[in-house]
C-alpha cells in the first residue's frame, strides 16, 4: 500500500522541485515556457558558458569563428546547444535514449527552443528542419529515435515543417572512443538524400549529441552538394573536448 500510495504521489512531488539542485521551482505561469524539470537558476547556469558560435566549443569570449574554426572551417553555417554532455544535461540524454523516458523529450525540446529563440536571428530563414538518421536495425531494437524525436518537438515549437531528408545505409561500427580521423572513416558512405533539396536554401539538422561532429558533417556535405547554401546544427549537449572522443 505504501509503494503504491508512493508511486501514485511521487510525480506530483517532484513537479515542485528542481531536479538537480533540489531546491523549490518558483511559480509558473502557462506562458513560460521554462521546462518543468529545472529552475530557473540550474537553466541559466546551463547557458552561461561562453561558445564560438560557429563550432559550439567553450571559448573566453564570445565570438564568431575560434582558431579551429579559422583554420579548418566546419561545413555548416553555426551550431547550437543548450549546454555542455556534463550532468544534468547528460543524465536527461541517456534516459531519453536508453531508459526510453520519453517525457525528456519535452523538457530537453523546450531548452533547445530557449537557445534557438535567443540566440539566433536567422531563424526565420529556415525552411525545415530535419534529423541525424539510425540505422532501421538500430532503431527497431532502440524502438525509436530520439533525434526525430526532439526535432519534431522542436520544429512544433518554431511552427516549422520537421522532414525526413537522410537515411543511413549502413550499419556503422560504434564509435565510442575512435578520434576524429576514424570516426570520418567510420562514416564515410554511410548516409544518403531520401528526397530532392534542390529548393532548399537553408536547413536545420537536429541531433541529441555532437562530439567531433564527423557525423553532422557528412549530412551537410550531402545537403551542400545539392546547392543547400546554409546547413545549421542545433543539439541538445556538445562534448567538450577534455572528453576526448565519443
Amino acid at each position: 500500500m505504501v509503494t503504491q500510495w508512493w508511486q501514485k504521489n511521487r510525480q506530483a512531488w517532484i513537479a515542485h522541485y528542481c531536479q538537480y539542485c533540489m531546491l523549490p521551482l518558483e511559480p509558473r505561469n502557462n506562458q513560460d515556457r521554462l521546462p518543468w524539470l529545472l529552475c530557473r537558476a540550474c537553466i541559466d547556469a546551463m547557458s552561461r558558458q561562453v561558445r564560438c558560435q560557429c563550432c559550439g566549443l567553450a571559448v573566453p569570449q564570445v565570438m564568431e569563428r575560434c582558431g579551429a574554426c579559422l583554420s579548418e572551417p566546419p561545413p555548416w553555417r553555426r551550431l547550437v546547444c543548450v549546454g555542455d554532455y556534463t550532468p544534468p544535461l547528460s543524465d536527461y540524454v541517456q534516459q531519453l535514449k536508453f531508459a526510453r523516458q520519453l517525457r525528456y523529450v519535452e523538457v530537453l525540446a523546450d531548452l533547445l527552443t530557449q537557445q534557438v529563440v535567443t540566440n539566433i536571428q536567422e531563424v526565420t530563414e529556415v525552411q525545415v528542419i530535419s534529423y541525424v538518421p539510425l540505422h532501421w536495425r538500430r532503431q527497431l531494437w532502440r524502438g525509436f529515435n530520439q533525434s526525430e524525436y526532439l526535432a519534431r518537438a522542436l520544429a512544433k515549437r518554431l511552427d516549422l515543417p520537421c522532414v525526413s531528408l537522410f537515411k543511413r545505409t549502413r550499419v556503422t561500427g560504434a564509435q565510442r572512443g575512435m578520434d576524429r580521423t576514424q570516426r570520418r572513416r567510420n562514416l564515410r558512405g554511410a548516409f544518403r538524400l531520401t528526397q530532392s533539396v534542390g529548393e532548399l536554401h537553408s536547413v536545420v539538422i537536429v541531433d541529441d549529441v555532437v562530439t567531433t561532429g564527423s557525423t553532422v558533417q557528412q549530412l551537410c556535405k550531402l545537403l551542400l552538394d545539392e546547392g543547400v547554401k546554409n546547413v545549421d546544427i542545433y543539439c541538445i549537449c556538445r562534448t567538450p573536448e577534455s572528453f576526448g572522443y565519443s
